[in-house]
């Protein structure tokens, strides 16, 4: 019987730190391709900064840099040499001669057709230019085809929030899975990755080093720093540090990034992105600027702030009892201070007062447990025996006021900020609650305005995020697309230009995927709260729109009435200047002429056709007036609306009113007489 040989090389156990894995597993981040990479960096830049403003209750003001980076250029950074090709056959972009014979005719074939086309139908030849061009570009496209790592870009992302520790700096941007977001908190990101992923990313592809400038609030120096991330150890690898001087007692951070990316293919998705930002957080201000080696495709966009009022900071709160896991009450009884158990759940859990802690306490005893006992002394069983009893037992849901909203103020001016609606209704729906877990909805809906195509556009936020990927799967999308009758809210779904804004915010937002780019739909509360607050700003259009089809109609009947007033005078004058020429016969005639002169008038010239035509078209105006006013006062009374009683001060204290004189707009009671 053989022995067994040793253990293949392949056999052998294995570890890997977070840096390692999330390098080989980047998607789970959002850094799937160069051009989402792009754009995830500049997500997770801006929103590091917009908490760091928030975090000190300073108004955000970022700035952000996209700098295209040359091929040259980066292997100057990297300090290497640009070397001269000695077998252009190995290279991608590469062209035979035959290949080149056929590009050539294919251009001629295609300017021939070019002429041709603009000879026989004598159009302009700017539409042969323009074709021309298009074909130009589709061929550059075909000629040079994107090469890994062929567009580099130094994105900068510069804040005004509360800086970093100088001494803390390394870890917090050199170490996966280390920093000041983790508990049970309404926050913008989880995982702790974000700027991390961009410097693993950066390391991966151009080795160029994360620069960082930091101050914190009265600080006389800047922390200056230039780090990488060793992947293998999961730990910073700080190329320089220095402090220099802060005259000027500026505070932030300004982090400075070069990676590989395809600006052109992700161009949309990144001004969509701060587009959506900027209404969702119009209290802060984004400038953004787009430097290209070609001046002529240089951009610069300025997001400005439309309000200096911020919502409150979220706050930490203690984990509800339905919420917590058999790992996370272990992991809580192995952290707390509490010496007693009555002490450790009213301490550790939210909605447990010390009266309640003491009944749960009873419902122990049988394990040989006492309010006395310390925590840290719970046997294995005995912690399996208060999980299960904390999701038995029925406890108030969370208050949900640790949540921080947008507000309706903000959601409202963010979207006429951006968008400039005709039309808009906003709702802020109450505190529910998932799982032990508090949420809040808000919405806005809006008709009309810039860049929204025909139909219903759907803008998705989860705690004060816009999410632009995967939406047909999402709980909002679904909703706002399938659930909603917008018909019943004078709304065509098919032609009016329809924005549906929907913020959740939560301490824990039911994502599916690991890229949090969509919020599942199989959550009842979520779906319910959803609906309701579309339904709510549903309900406040329809009243809106109900006034503008009345004015709409109004207007209308008057440009209608007003068309025909000269046809109608011309008429009228004709009949009363052959009635005045004719002698009176008849009584309905004389009893006329008694009651009237009107007839006299148009003899003496005194009446004419445009005395008529100006007389009706003052008529017209009146009645247009009092309509208005009837529907005005209608549509006031129908919503509630109290009645207001207003006087005119008499002269003297003694006088006498008359009777009332009703009518649709008001009552009136005229002063008779003095006493």
């Amino acid at each position: 019987m053989s022995k067994a040989g040793p253990k293949s090389s392949a056999d052998k156990l294995q570890q890997k730190s977070p840096a390692e894995f999330f390098a080989e597993n980047k998607n789970i981040a959002g850094f799937d391709n160069p051009g989402k990479c792009l754009y995830t960096t500049i997500r997770e830049l801006v929103e590091n900064a917009l908490d760091s403003a928030e975090s000190i209750s300073t108004l955000p003001l970022v700035e952000i840099t996209i700098e295209e980076i040359s091929k040259e250029r980066l292997n100057a950074l990297r300090g290497l040499t640009n070397h001269q090709r000695i077998d252009e056959e190995l290279y991608h972009d590469f062209e035979s001669e035959e290949a080149r014979k056929k590009r050539l005719a294919k251009e001629a074939k295609e300017r021939e057709r070019l002429e041709k086309l603009a000879a026989k139908k004598g159009e302009a030849v700017a539409a042969a230019s323009a074709a021309e061009q298009q074909r130009k570009a589709a061929d550059a496209g075909k000629k040079a085809p994107a090469v890994r790592g062929q567009f580099f870009y130094k994105v900068t992302v510069k804040d005004n929030g509360s800086g970093m520790p100088h001494s803390d700096i390394p870890n917090m941007l050199g170490r996966v899975l280390s920093g000041t977001k983790y508990g049970v908190k309404q926050t913008r990101g989880k995982f702790g990755l974000g700027a991390k992923m961009a410097l693993i990313w950066s390391k991966m592809t151009t080795g160029l080093p994360f620069t960082i400038s930091s101050a914190q609030r009265k600080q006389d120096f800047r922390s200056n720093y230039e780090l990488d991330i060793d992947i293998i150890k999961n730990a910073p690898n700080v190329h320089s540090c220095s402090k220099l001087p802060n005259p000027d007692h500026w505070h932030g951070a300004e982090l400075s990034v070069t990676i590989e990316g395809s600006w052109s293919s992700y161009r949309a998705k990144v001004l969509k992105y701060l587009r959506q930002i900027a209404v969702i957080t119009p209290y802060a201000q984004f400038s953004f600027s787009y430097i290209a080696e070609d001046p002529k495709n240089t951009l610069k966009l300025l997001f400005k702030r439309r309000t200096d009022v911020m919502p409150p900071p979220p706050k930490i709160t203690k984990h509800h009892p339905s919420s917590v896991d058999l790992e996370l009450v272990k992991r809580l009884v192995a952290e707390t201070k509490a010496t007693n158990l009555t002490a450790f759940l009213t301490r550790e859990f939210d909605q447990v007062n010390k009266a309640l802690a003491g009944r749960l306490v009873g419902e122990l005893r049988a394990g040989g447990v006492t309010a006395s006992s310390s925590p840290k002394d719970l046997t294995t069983q005995q912690i399996v025996r208060l999980h299960q009893l904390l999701h038995e037992v029925r406890f108030s849901d969370p208050s949900g006021s640790h949540l921080s909203p947008a507000g309706e103020y903000n959601l409202r001016l963010g979207v006429m900020k951006e968008l400039h609606p005709d039309l808009i209704a906003t709702y802020a729906g109450d505190v529910r609650v998932f799982e032990g877990h508090a949420f809040i909805v808000e919405a806005a809906v809006s008709i009309g305005g810039k860049e929204l195509k025909p139909g219903i556009n759907v803008y998705r936020f989860a705690n004060r995020i816009p999410l632009l990927f995967e939406g047909g799967s999402d709980v909002i999308t679904r909703t706002a697309t399938k659930r909603i009758n917008w018909n019943a809210y004078k709304i065509n779904q098919a032609t009016d230009k329809v924005g549906v804004f929907v913020s959740i915010i939560s301490t824990k937002i039911p994502f599916k995927g690991a890229g949090k780019e969509y919020i599942g739909d199989d959550i009842e509360e979520m779906v319910s709260a959803v609906k309701q607050a579309i339904q709510q700003c549903g309900v406040q259009l329809r009243v809106k729109i109900a006034k503008v089809l009345a004015a709409r109609e109004q207007q209308q009947r008057k440009r209608n009435l007003t068309k025909y007033i000269p046809d109608a005078a011309r008429a009228i004058f004709s009949v009363l200047e052959k009635m005045a020429e004719s002698e009176p016969r008849g009584p309905k005639r004389r009893r006329l002429q008694q009651q009237t002169d009107i007839l006299q008038q148009v003899s003496r010239k005194e009446v004419s056709e445009g005395t008529l035509e100006r007389k009706l078209a003052e008529y017209v105006e009146r009645i247009d007036t009092d309509m208005a006013l009837e529907y005005q006062v209608s549509q006031g009374l129908a919503a509630g609306a109290a009645k207001n009683a207003v006087w005119l001060a008499p002269a003297t204290a003694r006088h006498l009113y008359s009777q009332e004189m009703h009518s649709n707009a008001c009552i009136l009671q005229l002063i008779q007489s003095y006493g």
